[in-house]
């Protein structure tokens, strides 16, 4: 059967809006500072071979708030930031884990079983306001530890990587 040369160009535009590189749009592309560089195993980028993030894009995420306390605060703090299981999906991560590191180049691994509805947060504000460098930020990775006792770990505690600004999804 022949298709006429304007079903067919439709076919390969439409073909097109489904590829991966297609997603890169999705992404949109950072207006200020980058924050967050993530590589590896994705299927969505939108930089080179990497999706990369202001704190813009990261807010216009759904967004989650945990209260909490943690090992290294006084009493309950409020976290808000995106599921680290959203953004894994939103880029079609595929891994076993993901090498999370610091603006220092400390780096935790995190395995993809964490990476559930009820789990980490890439937090970017703290008690409401943006977390500075000095203060942990720009990201930090929190569980909800006062939710689950299992997160409530040394294992867990060595996860939580502070001043977050690499994630590369390994295989």
């Amino acid at each position: 059967m022949r298709f006429p040369r304007f079903q067919t160009s439709l076919a390969a535009v439409a073909l097109a809006a489904l590829s991966p590189g297609a997603f890169a749009a999705g992404l949109g592309d950072p207006a200020s500072e980058v924050i967050l560089t993530v590589t590896g195993e994705i299927a969505t980028t939108n930089r080179d071979d990497a999706a990369v993030f202001d704190l813009d894009m990261l807010t216009s995420m759904n967004t989650v708030t945990y209260e909490t306390e943690t090992i290294w605060t006084d009493g309950v703090q409020t976290f808000t930031g995106v599921l680290l299981s959203d953004l894994m999906d939103r880029l079609g991560a595929e891994g076993s884990s993901l090498s999370a590191m610091a603006i220092n180049d400390y780096a935790v691994e995190i395995p993809s079983s964490d990476w559930v509805e009820t789990g980490p947060i890439i937090a970017y504000h703290q008690n409401g306001a943006p977390m500075s460098v000095r203060d942990k930020g720009p990201l930090w990775i929190i569980y909800p530890y006062d939710d689950n006792d299992a997160y409530q770990s040394e294992v867990i505690y060595s996860r939580s990587i502070w001043q977050l600004d690499r994630i590369k999804v390994l295989e």
